[in-house]
This record gives structure tokens, sequence and C-alpha cells, in this order.
């Protein structure tokens, strides 16, 4: 029984404003809203809790037809999620990508404030090949039937991606295409998979932003405090290298696992919290990485199902600013991307969701 996943952490931005216009997200925190388990709250409920939380924004894995009636009329803003099974049926024709769109989107709008459709999830790098070779076409026709319903200025395009190697040839066009339509670059970025797969190499307190030397990149010869920002940073130098150095980076998924097997190193409440909180604060100083300082950062294993911040009852998990429902017995209330900030990989690898960040 899964008692402390369903729901995790995510941070949105109004950086989508010059993609959606006066549709972009206006919220800060949000949540990704996972529902594998057999005893999470009604979907109401988890409506009540968000407001409770002062969360704005969800992201979902699929585009459940009764999820998304109980948010209509809440304010919350959906990324509703194209899983990987569709992405071949999307992109054999525009015919197909225009009947899901009207199906799982667009008879939801405008009371539903649905603003984003995710196609797949780490499809490049993956061990299904077919996937990467529809991944473009599927998205280029879910674009086109948004266009064509005119949606596309509402509803935003993307699809997340992790440390993958050879993809080259398929990211590239990827690339440009998002580059054309104004969708900026997610990543999944966790430092807690690059400390779990080496533990005797990676300084503890350096990916959980806890006091340490750090790391000096001589290639860039920017010091790194932290292995997030090393990570997002990594990103933005395999973006330049391919000639997309304007190209925004998102992060869609981070955080931090609160328990996990004998062999997942720092899979622990303690540094669940000190990640999530100390992420937290260091996105509220509104500041940049260090290299990129002016884009202001706006305010499986037994791992892989406990990195929620709410438990299925409504209480949080552990605390870290957001209240419950509750009363709670914790603490009171593509490319290859190594090489920057870290002698180490710097995984991208996604178990489970947490963070959607603008940087």
């Amino acid at each position: 029984m899964l008692s402390s996943f369903f729901l995790w952490l995510l941070l949105f931005s109004p950086l989508f404003s010059h993609v959606l216009g006066d549709k972009a997200f206006t919220g800060t925190y949000g949540v990704k809203y996972g529902r594998i388990a057999d005893n999470l709250p009604p979907q109401e409920s988890v409506v009540t809790l968000l407001k409770a939380a002062k969360i704005k924004n969800i992201r979902i894995y699929d585009a459940g037809h009764k999820l998304l009636r109980a948010f209509k009329g809440s304010g919350i803003e959906i990324v509703v999620g194209l899983g990987n099974e569709f992405l071949k049926d999307m992109s054999v024709g525009e015919d197909k990508a225009m009947s899901w769109v009207k199906e799982n989107v667009q008879q939801f709008l405008p009371g539903t404030k649905i603003r984003g459709i995710a196609l797949g999830n780490e499809i490049l790098g993956g061990t299904d090949m077919e996937l990467w070779q529809v991944l473009l076409p599927a998205a280029k026709n879910v674009y086109n039937a948004l266009s064509k319903l005119d949606l596309a200025k509402d509803v935003q395009v993307s699809s997340p991606h992790s440390e993958a190697e050879d993809v080259l040839p398929y990211m590239k066009p990827l690339l440009q295409f998002f580059s054309q339509i104004g969708t900026p670059f997610f990543i999944n970025a966790y430092p807690f998979l690059a400390y779990k797969n080496d533990p005797q190499h990676i300084d503890l307190n350096y990916a959980l932003f806890l006091k340490n030397p750090g790391i000096y990149d001589a290639k860039t010869k920017l010091h790194y405090s932290n292995m997030f920002e090393a990570q997002v940073d990594a990103a933005y130098a395999a973006l330049e290298q391919v000639g997309f150095d304007k190209m925004d980076v998102i992060v869609s998924e981070t955080g931090w696992a609160s328990h996990g097997d004998g062999n997942e190193a720092g899979a622990t409440i303690k540094n669940a919290r000190t990640y999530n909180g100390n992420l937290r604060k260091r996105l509220l100083k509104k500041k940049g990485t260090p290299y990129r300082p002016k884009k202001v950062v706006k305010p499986g294993p037994t791992s892989e199902r406990n990195f929620g911040l709410f438990k299925a009852d409504g209480s949080i998990a552990y605390d870290i600013g957001f209240t419950g429902l509750v009363p709670s017995s914790s603490t009171s209330s593509f490319l290859s991307f190594k090489g920057i900030g870290s002698s180490s990989m710097m995984a991208f690898t996604s178990f489970a969701a947490f963070l959607f960040i603008a940087l």
C-alpha cells in the first residue's frame, strides 16, 4: 500500500508568458499528482488540499476525465500527460491527434484550466527506439491540432527529457521544432539519483544545498555550491553546443526520496526535508545559476514510491512550509549533460516527479 507519494512538489513560473501570453501559468508552486496507489483520497478532496496549501498548478501523467471535471472552476492550472503508449498513434496522422485534443483538452476548456500537454516522458535514450522516431511527428501533429482549434496560444506542447547518450540525430530536430513554437527545454534533474549511484565520491552536503567546499569547473571557471545548479547549467551548456543558446530550461522533475531500499543511499525523511526545504529557499531568492545568472528562478525501487510531500490522508509527509488537511506526525508545519560543475555523472534519469521550475 502506497501511503506517501500521491502529490509531488512542482514549481511554475510566469516565464511562460512569452509563449502563452495572458494565459500563462500564474502560480509559483504546484504539484505533480500521481495516482497509482490503492489508498488515495477522492479527487474532490485533492482540490481542497491544493487550495489549502495555496498551490495553483498541477501536472498529471494522463488526461483522466473524472479528474479534469473535479478541477473545473477551481482556478488550478493543469498540464495533462499524453502517455508514451499514445505517441505512435499521434504520429500517424493529424486526425488522431485532433480527436485526442478534442476529447481530452478542448471539451474541458475553459472551465478546467488546461495549460499544457506533456508528450511522453524521457523518450529519447529509452529502450523503445520506435518511440524515438515518432516523438517529433507526434509533437507536430498535436501542436497543429491545437492551432486549428485556436488553442495553441493557451496550451503549450512539451516533452520532458533526461540525460541520454547518442540521441542528437533525434534531439536536434525536436529542439528546432520547440524553438519555432516557443517551447522551453524540459529536463528531469535528480541530485538524489547521482548521490545514490555514487555516494563514495559525491558530497551529500553538495547534493542537499548544505555548506560544503563546492566544485570548481575549470572549463567555465565557475564555482558550484550545489549539484542542482550544476545539473541545470549542464543542460544550458549542452543546448549551446548544438546552437540553441537562447532556449530556456525548465526542470520538469526533481526531488529526494524519503525512504528507500538498503542499497539506496541517502533516501531518508531528514534528507528529503532538507533537500526540498533548501531548494524552496534557494528559489525564493530569485537568483539565476552561475552559468545563467540573469535567468532568475521564480518562486520501481522503494524510493520510487516515497517522493511525496503529502500523505494519502491529506497530512504532510514532512514539513517544508505547506499546510495539509489534517494534523501530521511530521515535524511541525538526449545530449550528454556531463562536464559542468562536477567531476561525477550528473544523472537526469527520473524515478518519480517532483518539481517543475522555470529558470
